[in-house]
């Protein structure tokens, strides 16, 4: 594992970010929109080659104008109140003032004010400064995050902005040209061009939960996270978020979060103030070599399901265990990541289209999905979920939640996840609910007693102090 951390270092670019506190706010009348998604990405100008030289007849002046003044320099402020020195502890000498945690970059997406970034960036902040490329300074409000997607949206009090509207990232291709917008080691206003290295690229390595970003080669560096990742019609395609480097600074591979899954994340925020997460209901992984010889598989790329949730929008379109994913609302699925990324775009009761191979003949289905509930116990880097009956029946128990996935790498993931908790401090909790309401009502100064029946169906008690 310390070799291939080695090997793919993702470097969230930003200051350290260390203390403060999150403030909600809403507009209570009337109802927050964005603009409508624009769609032009087939209008993508290719590169041209002529005899052995290779030339361009793309023109990034426009987009990058239209793009410029779209994004702002974000700054993660700390308010302290102290003593700043031994001479000062010992006088008595207390002062006041501001110290800068940590700066990026961030996108107004509306011309009233709403601006995307990254969660790390604004992460415990006790005051956001936003600067406009024009220079003027406001002071933002965070509507909301999520933690998961390192999305989150701020708001300040503004009209008439110039605003970068939203592509379709799901038209973005191989190759084509796209602009990273951004304020890289606090260089306001920097453009840097490149293409589309990959698409649904999944950089997590610690855990079972994967992740779709859009690669690439576009030059980012500290700062950039947040920026806008731009099509060359101008369009915002990505939100650019994390870089693969052995130093900390750009090496010719970025990552940034697609659009579709940036808007829907924004538009659940200001509708129901959290991030609504739909679930196909299957667990799997990506048909590789080895899938291909031991099922006797006739295709060497998608979704091959190993599982499917007891209850679930995929049991009840009829998918079963052995059948291969290929497509998604004629999105072609070549892996697990292709897969999430495209659900990630969705919510629950959202009807999709799931073409699949079964006995090597291809069907169709449509599949509801269904709402994905999770609970983080933040004290021990714990992430819960609700168990299915068919988990709760195969280890005779009558409730329990299921361990999800762990946050820390301290936490033996392989052990714990999959594991379910029937108990907290000695209360039986059978939802992710109950989890919840436990934890809001808890003295955390006080131990944690958790108790965990393991895949063989042994119980143990754990105590965090």
């Amino acid at each position: 594992m310390k070799n291939l951390s080695k090997l793919l270092l993702v470097s969230i670019l930003g200051g350290a970010l260390t203390l403060g506190s999150y403030k909600m706010f809403f507009e209570e009348e009337t109802p927050a929109g964005l603009p409508p998604v624009s769609n032009t990405a087939t209008k993508v100008i290719p590169a041209n080659y002529s005899g052995n030289v290779y030339g361009t007849n793309a023109d990034f002046t426009e987009a990058a104008e239209r793009t410029v003044n779209g994004v702002v320099h974000v700054k993660n402020v700390a308010i302290f109140k102290g003593p700043r020195t031994m001479k000062d502890l010992i006088s008595g000498n207390y002062s006041s003032g501001k110290a800068l945690q940590g700066a990026g970059s961030g996108v107004i997406i509306s011309p009233d004010g709403y601006i995307v970034t990254n969660n790390h960036v604004i992460r415990d902040a006790n005051e956001i400064e936003i600067t406009l490329n024009n220079n003027k300074t406001y002071t933002a409000e965070i509507v909301g995050a999520d933690e998961n997607s390192d999305i989150a949206l701020l708001k300040i009090d503004a009209e008439d902005l110039d605003y970068i509207p939203f592509g379709d990232s799901n038209n973005v291709r191989l190759g084509e040209w796209v602009l990273a917008v951004g304020n890289p080691f606090n260089l306001k206003s920097t453009v840097t061009a490149g293409i589309i290295s990959a698409t649904a690229r999944d950089l997590n390595t610690r855990d079972a939960t994967s992740q779709s970003f859009i690669q690439t080669d576009a030059a980012i560096n500290p700062g950039n996270s947040g920026g806008a990742l731009v099509n060359i019609n101008g369009e915002l395609v990505g939100i650019n978020t994390a870089i693969t480097s052995q130093t900390g600074s750009y090496i010719g591979y970025a990552f940034a979060v697609p659009s579709n899954n940036t808007r829907k994340i924004v538009e659940d925020i200001m509708e129901y103030g959290d991030v609504q997460k739909g679930i196909l209901g299957i667990r799997g992984a990506s048909v590789n070599a080895r899938a291909v010889k031991e099922w006797g598989l006739k295709t060497s790329q998608g979704v091959l399901v190993a599982e499917v949730t007891d209850g679930s929008g995929a049991e009840k379109a009829g998918l079963k265990e052995g059948d291969i994913i290929r497509k998604l609302d004629n999105i072609d699925i070549n892996k697990f990541s292709d897969l999430t990324g495209y659900i990630n775009s969705k919510r629950p009761n959202d009807k999709i289209m799931v073409s699949f191979l079964r006995d090597g003949r291809e069907r169709e289905v449509n599949v509801t999905l269904t709402k994905f509930e999770t609970y983080t116990i933040e004290p021990i880097k714990i992430e819960v979920s609700n168990a299915s009956q068919e988990e709760l029946q195969a280890l005779n128990l009558e409730n329990g939640v299921r361990i999800h996935r762990t946050l820390s790498p301290r936490l033996p993931a392989e052990e714990l996840v999959g594991t379910i908790i029937t108990a907290i401090d000695n209360k039986n909790v059978s939802s992710v609910s109950d989890v919840e309401r436990i934890f809001r009502k808890k003295n955390f100064s006080e131990d944690i007693v958790i108790t965990i029946v393991d895949k063989n169906g042994q119980k143990q008690r754990m105590v965090w102090r």
